[in-house]
């Protein structure tokens, strides 16, 4: 009988099992063989062993994306984050306008990058741009700025258009653990005169736990992957401040048509997401246990 029912649940896992080993572990391993070639897309590969990962850490360009990545990821995640616990808090406190407000904040997520991309791009032309006509408009000239075209600027203005897209789904993710928030706990702590503050220092904050976790290791493992705004907006530029790992891929790809060097690539990108999720994964775990 045991044996009859293992047979079952395998008979259920089979798709499942079979379409993550064709369309990910199979796509995995065959670029992890590719990294060790100098494969063009076309003829037959030839290895070159260890070459393809050594011109990854000894060239200048791909370590300042390995750090424009990690830049843009921080200051993503911290700021979506925050954001977004603010707009559940204040949304919590007010049930009257929350599904409204909700539906309006989650709008940005359901729209394409690419439609993002050239509004924020418009929003940020120095040629009458809707931020430098809103600074004009209020007599703030001084601030006008080309702001995707100074590198000190670029990496930091594509950073906000991708926090407006996705703070809505955070809010969402943090509204959920709103809900799970037992009524009589809160109740009780009106009851004790804890201000409002309180409430959300010493008892809301503790209980999103969970929701901390998760919206954390999405915007995380999201971010890092990222490379559709910073493409769209600036091409990687000025002068490679928004150039992230991921463009690189994408330009040694189909750009240059180096297949060996892309996949080499990819498996360091691999490795980095993989390792910052585990890390992430095991504090925000234990910060959950410990709360």
């Amino acid at each position: 009988m045991r044996t009859l029912q293992r047979y079952r649940i395998f008979l259920f896992t089979l798709p499942a099992i079979l379409v993550i080993g064709a369309f990910f572990v199979y796509p995995i391993l065959l670029s992890l063989r590719l990294s060790f070639t100098d494969f063009t897309g076309v003829g037959i590969p030839k290895d070159v062993g260890w070459k393809n990962y050594e011109r990854i850490f000894t060239r200048s360009r791909y370590l300042d994306a390995f750090t424009t990545t990690i830049v843009f990821t921080a200051m993503v995640v911290v700021v979506q984050t925050a954001l977004g616990l603010f707009f559940a808090a204040l949304l919590h406190r007010l049930p009257a306008v929350r599904n409204l407000c909700r539906a309006a904040l989650f709008t940005p997520a359901m729209m394409s990058f690419v439609i993002v991309g050239y509004v924020w791009q418009f929003i940020y032309s120095p040629f009458n741009g809707g931020l430098n006509s809103a600074l004009a408009a209020i007599g703030l000239e001084s601030l006008q700025h080309n702001w995707i075209g100074d590198p000190n600027t670029a990496l930091i203005a594509v950073a906000f258009a991708h926090i407006w897209m996705f703070t809505g789904y955070t809010t969402a993710i943090f509204l959920a653990g709103y809900a799970a928030i037992p009524s009589d706990l809160e109740e009780a702590s009106r009851l004790e005169g804890a201000s409002s503050w309180q409430r959300f220092r010493h008892i809301e904050v503790p209980l999103l736990a969970p929701s901390f976790t998760i919206n954390v290791m999405l915007s995380t493992i999201g971010t890092l992957k990222t490379f559709e705004l910073p493409f769209i907006m600036t091409r990687g530029g000025p002068d490679g401040a928004t150039r992230t790992l991921s463009l690189h891929i994408i330009d040694s790809l189909f750009g240059k048509y180096k297949f060996g060097f892309a996949s080499a690539l990819s498996i360091v990108m691999l490795i980095l997401v993989v390792l910052v999720a585990y890390v992430q994964n095991r504090y925000l775990r234990s910060r959950e246990n410990n709360t």
